[in-house]
C-alpha cells in the first residue's frame, strides 16, 4: 500500500499556526512521525491565501526535506504554489502533484506542470458537474481523465486516480458506488494507481475510526493500492498491513510478520 501521509495540511489549526510562526520543529516532527509510521509520500499542503501560498509552500517543502528523504506530494490548486514547491524539492525520488480534475482550470494550469516535470499526479474523478453522484459518473470521469493525462505525456503508472469518496451519512449508496468504481478503474486501467482520501466516508457518523478501518479493507479488496491517510493511526495501519497479507500482496506474509514482531499489529 502506498500511503500518502496527510497530516501536514494548513487547514488544520495547529499546522496553520506552525506555518505562520515558521515553527520548523513542529512540522519536522509531523513529517518524521509519518515516515516512521510507514508513509511513502508526505503530503505538503500550505492551505494559505493565494498570494502567500508560494512562499509558504517553499518553506514547507524545505523544512520537511530537512528531516526526511521521502518524496513529497505538493498539494495545491494554485499553479504558482505548485511550481514553487516543485522547484524547492531536491529529492531523488519522483514527487507527486495533488491534484487535477477534468474541470477547465486544473487541466489548463496543473496538468501541464505535472506533464512537463513528469511527476506523479493525483487525479480526482470530477468534472464541471462537481462531486460525482450519478451511477457510472466516477468511472466515466476516471476514463476521460486518464486519457487526458496520458495524452498530455504522463505514463499511466504516474497517475493516482481518486474516485472521490463522499459521506455515507448523506448517501447510503456512497460506499457501494465507490467500491464499484475502484473495481471498474482497476479493470480498464490496471497500470494506474487508485488512491483515496478515505476518511471522507465517515463524516457525520459515530466511531469514525472504525468506519475508516473497515472501508479501507473493503477498498483494498477491490483494487485500491494507495490512500491519503494518517499513518500514525496504528489501528488503521494494522488493518492495511493485514489486508495486504490476506490479499496476496505480501510475499510469504513477511511485512505482516515483521510488523507483528515490532508490535504494530495490536492484540
Amino acid at each position: 500500500m502506498i500511503v500518502i501521509g496527510e497530516l501536514i495540511n494548513g487547514t488544520r489549526k495547529a499546522v496553520a499556526a506552525a506555518i505562520a510562526q515558521r515553527d520548523a520543529e513542529f512540522i519536522g516532527d509531523l513529517a518524521s512521525r509519518q515516515e516512521a509510521a510507514g508513509a511513502a509520500f508526505i503530503d505538503c499542503n500550505a492551505g494559505t491565501p493565494a498570494d502567500r501560498e508560494p512562499e509558504d509552500m517553499v518553506w514547507l517543502v524545505r523544512t520537511i526535506q530537512e528531516v526526511t528523504e521521502l518524496p513529497l506530494a505538493v498539494d495545491t490548486p494554485n499553479a504558482k504554489a505548485a511550481e514553487a514547491g516543485l522547484d524547492a524539492y531536491a529529492g531523488s525520488a519522483t514527487p507527486m502533484l495533488n491534484s487535477v480534475t477534468l474541470e477547465k482550470d486544473p487541466v489548463a494550469n496543473i496538468l501541464p506542470i505535472a506533464a512537463e516535470r513528469k511527476t506523479n499526479l493525483v487525479c480526482l474523478a470530477m468534472d464541471d458537474r462537481g462531486v460525482p453522484c450519478l451511477p457510472g459518473q466516477r468511472e466515466d470521469n476516471a476514463k476521460r481523465l486518464i486519457d487526458t493525462c496520458v495524452s498530455a505525456g504522463l505514463p499511466p503508472s504516474n497517475l493516482y486516480v481518486d474516485p472521490v469518496v463522499t459521506m455515507q451519512a448523506h448517501d447510503t449508496n456512497s460506499g457501494p458506488s465507490i467500491l464499484h468504481a475502484i473495481a471498474a478503474i482497476n479493470e480498464f486501467a490496471p497500470e494506474v494507481h487508485i488512491t483515496s482520501g478515505l476518511s471522507n466516508i465517515s463524516f457525520g457518523l459515530p466511531n469514525r475510526k472504525l468506519l475508516n478501518r473497515v472501508f479501507l479493507a473493503l477498498c483494498m479488496g477491490r483494487g485500491l493500492d494507495s490512500a491519503i491517510l494518517d499513518p500514525t493511526d496504528e489501528q488503521l495501519m494494522a488493518v492495511c498491513i493485514t489486508a495486504e497479507a490476506l490479499l496476496g500482496r505480501d510475499e510469504w506474509c513477511m511485512n505482516y510478520i515483521t510488523a507483528g514482531r515490532a508490535g504494530k499489529l495490536g492484540e
